[in-house]
């Protein structure tokens, strides 16, 4: 008997610009795992090189999809005229940013399979409490 799906991983191909540098075509993957039920995982470079990983609220994505959406370290853009087949992803830390043009059909059909796993709302009935409790009372000896 086949085990219920706890995770999607879409593998998508990037266009990632940072100031200062050529801009590099990559790959990539979305991806989401039930555990972690509000988050997706952007892995730039996954899964032929070391992956830099940005971890974002997958509501984020979904919003950015329709108009700008995010404040702080991630922003998420609506295809538009100047990018129009991809969902721009602007990443920041305290020394550098980033921009990510993830392709908006697999970031689409990303969303659909995640939102499948877990509803939009449904999100809080996938954290396992307990696990959590202990993951923060572990060292607090």
């Amino acid at each position: 008997m086949n085990e219920p799906a706890t995770s999607v991983v879409c593998a998508v191909t990037v266009t990632v610009a940072v100031p200062g540098e050529p801009t590099v075509v990559m790959p990539a993957e979305l991806c989401y795992d039930v555990a972690d039920p509000y988050a997706a995982r952007l892995s730039l470079g996954a899964p032929e090189m070391e992956p830099v990983d940005w971890v974002f609220a997958r509501s984020l994505l979904a919003e950015g999809m329709h108009r700008p959406a995010g404040v702080g370290r991630v922003l998420v853009s609506p295809p538009h005229r100047c990018h129009r087949h991809s969902v721009r992803v602007v990443v920041r830390s305290t020394s550098s940013a980033a921009r990510i043009e993830v392709p908006s059909v697999e970031a689409g059909e990303f969303l659909r399979r995640s939102y499948a796993l877990v509803p939009d709302g449904a999100e809080s009935l996938y954290i396992d409490v307990d696990r959590e409790l202990a993951a923060l009372m572990d060292g607090c000896d």
